[in-house]
This record gives C-alpha cells, structure tokens and sequence, in this order.
C-alpha cells in the first residue's frame, strides 16, 4: 500500500487530539499501520527541542530563533519518523505541521508566510501532506478551553491579540490552498466532526 500523510492543525484548544485518535483507529480498521506524531517533538531530539522552544522562562527568544528551531525539530521528525514510515506504506497523522509555523511565526509573530515556507523546504525536502484538517476555532473560545488546565507553556502565554492573528492565518492558508486544507468547525460535535474528517479520508485515499 502508498503511504498516507495527514496533518491536524488549529489553534490551542481546539480538539485535535480526540479527533487524532479516532482517526488512527479509522485507518487501522482500514489496514494500515499508523503512526501518529506531534510538532514540535516525535522524535528525542525533536522533544529536546521543544523543551526549549516552550519553555516560559526563555521569553527573551528571538522570533527567527523560534522558526529555526520549529523548522530543526521538524527535519529531525522527518528524516527519522515521517519518511521511513511513508516508504513503508504506513498511515502518518502528524499533531501540527509546517502550517502551524505559517501561522504562528509567519503571520502571528509576522515573518511572513514565504519566509517561513522557504526555510522548511530545507526541512521537508520531499515529504508533503495530502491532507490537512483545519480545526475552525475563534480564538477565545480556545483559550477558555486551555486556560483549564494547571499551566500554560511560553506560546500559550502569549496574548489574545496573538492567537486572533493565529485563527485569522489559518483561515487565509485554507483559502489558498484549499485542494488540500479541509476547514472543519470545531465547535461541532467529536461525532460529526469524525464523520467530516473521514469523508475527507474517502474521497482522496480511497
């Protein structure tokens, strides 16, 4: 079997990891070996990586010191686990992708898009999403949702004025390239949006 690709992206708060794990069971059920990872981290180094990257204390983190450092967390992840897998022909569900650092560092911390798009090539090389599923959510209403937890990490610090430009980024990288970003909103049932994402699935996979 071909490998498959897909990508969960969001904001904070907006219920990727449920809708992770129903999926990976989908794609069991459908024959596959899967292989579910998160960004930054997946791999010892990516995860030492991402120690540092959210930690609180480093507030005084430049912002291309932060895309540098996803965009290395992320070539390790491929090179070691996203590649490998795929040549295998295994399922990849990936918690964040190169879209996150679009957005986060790219129109949240205002690089730009193409700044951002151009380092992770060196990241990437050849290893491209089919499939990404954009969980829709305002930015208050998933802060509300993380907020209940005990502790923030340096990102989710951040202000409101940040995560706004965070949800509004996702929803113009949706705009251009909808061939392969699905929008879903996440305020819909874990049910229904199951039920959307594995349509998505269908249509291009199967």
């Amino acid at each position: 079997m071909e490998g498959i690709f897909i990508t969960i992206e969001g904001p904070d708060g907006s219920g990727k990891s449920t809708q992770i794990e129903l999926l990976k069971k989908y794609l069991e059920d459908k024959g596959y070996d899967s292989v579910v990872t998160r960004e930054p981290g997946g791999t010892a180094i990516s995860e030492a990586i991402r120690k540092i990257i959210l930690n609180p204390e480093y507030k005084e983190m430049s912002h291309m010191t932060e895309l540098l450092l996803y965009a290395a967390a992320r070539a390790q992840l491929v090179n070691q686990i996203i590649r490998p897998a795929l040549h295998e022909g295994k399922a990849v569900i990936c918690d964040r992708f190169v879209e996150s650092s679009a957005v986060y560092q790219g129109i949240g911390r205002g690089l730009g898009v193409d700044t951002v798009y151009e380092v992770n090539n060196y990241a990437l090389g050849d290893v491209k999403p089919k499939l990404t599923i954009l969980m829709d959510l305002d930015a208050e209403d998933g802060l509300k949702r993380k907020k209940k937890q005990t502790s923030l990490d340096r990102m989710e610090q951040e202000d409101i004025a940040f995560h706004m430009r965070v949800v509004e980024g996702y929803r113009k990288l949706a705009q251009l390239y909808p061939e392969r970003i699905v929008t879903i909103d996440a305020l819909m049932s874990v049910e229904d949006i199951h039920s959307r994402i594995v349509a998505e699935v269908e249509k291009r996979f199967f």
